[in-house]
């Protein structure tokens, strides 16, 4: 038998139950792995209150490294023993064993450890495809990341810095900001009750061509505010909620802006583009440009307590679930 962390129905973090499960077996084009690390994402909690739709029972996550164990027929660029990382649906990450189609595993370098490598892959390709090729940055440009202290906001804030990008992150609390200014962020907003204002003093007055929301409706209209002309809202996460309808004339109004909702499941779909997102994420891993914060720790089983952590904003940089 194999464990897992199941829902049985939608709601707080008390519906997330511990639970045998059948050890899965893998079939054609599949693999069988042993999770070493799961990695805690916002996206978890959207599908736990059922913002986002999955039949039921489910098991949530969407993230995970560990050890291949068997692979199903047809599988020929994967081996029992190979170390290995993933992200990217479907869910069904928090478990102590899972099978899943071995074209969405990439190989773990053996440089990376396998905490950091599950608290890497979403987090960190997402950063990769937002700053790469959701909108291209460019050194000498300025650019807006709201919870610039988590998971995604930490590595955006290095790479972004390494880059040669100067980064204003905004926060929620005084720890925040400091550890988002020791992780590349040049300038740091506390709150976004004044983010206009703060932005247009802090360009002199030209704004930023591209602004990063995770947070969704609370700051939704205040990231609009902060582009410069033609500039990008990049809304990528609902952590307040999610963005309600919008009347599209206001893109017009603002400065013929740009608003995209990307996905990591779009960017990583062929197989081609996950490898050179992960390699692109590998190499500034390894090479030091960004380090990967694993903050906290919780034992699998106890996935209900790091989602009322998640909730509560206690959590920066990244967590892990081991089981």
């Amino acid at each position: 038998m194999s464990k897992a962390i199941r829902i049985h129905s939608v709601g707080g973090p008390e519906v997330l139950k511990w639970e045998q499960v059948p050890m899965p077996q893998p079939g054609p084009g599949e693999a069988l792995i042993k999770h070493a690390a799961v990695g805690l994402n916002y996206i978890d909690v959207y599908f736990r209150t059922g913002l986002y739709k999955a039949p039921l029972p489910a098991t949530l996550g969407m993230e995970g490294s560990g050890t291949v164990v068997a692979v199903g027929e047809g599988v020929t660029d994967l081996a029992p023993g190979d170390r290995i990382a993933y992200a990217g649906g479907p869910i069904g990450a928090y478990a102590t064993d899972r099978v899943i189609a071995a074209d969405r595993l990439v190989k773990l370098p053996e440089s990376i450890d396998f905490n950091t490598g599950a608290a890497m892959m979403l987090q960190g390709m997402t950063a990769q495809y937002l700053l790469r090729r959701t909108y291209k940055v460019q050194p000498g440009q300025t650019i807006l990341v709201h919870a610039a202290a988590g998971g995604v906001g930490l590595i955006l804030c290095q790479w972004a810095s390494h880059m040669g990008v100067n980064v204003i992150g905004v926060v929620s609390n005084a720890a925040k900001a400091e550890l988002a200014a020791a992780n590349g962020a040049h300038h740091v907003i506390i709150g976004h009750a004044n983010l206009a204002a703060e932005v247009r003093r802090i360009t002199h007055g030209a704004m930023v061509p591209v602004v990063y929301d995770s947070v969704g409706k609370d700051t939704f209209t205040a990231s609009l505010d902060c582009l410069a002309p033609l500039g990008m809202m990049v809304s990528y996460g609902n952590a307040s909620g999610p963005v309600p309808p919008i009347d599209i004339g206001m893109l017009g109004a603002k400065g013929s802006l740009f608003l995209t909702r990307p996905s990591l499941a779009t960017y990583t779909a062929a197989r081609s583009d996950l490898l050179a997102t992960a390699n692109d994420l590998f190499s500034a891993v390894t090479s030091g440009a960004v380090k990967i914060q694993v903050n906290q720790t919780f034992p699998l089983a106890e996935a209900a307590a790091a989602h009322t952590a998640l909730e509560a904003r206690q959590t920066t940089g990244s967590t892990v679930l081991v089981p």
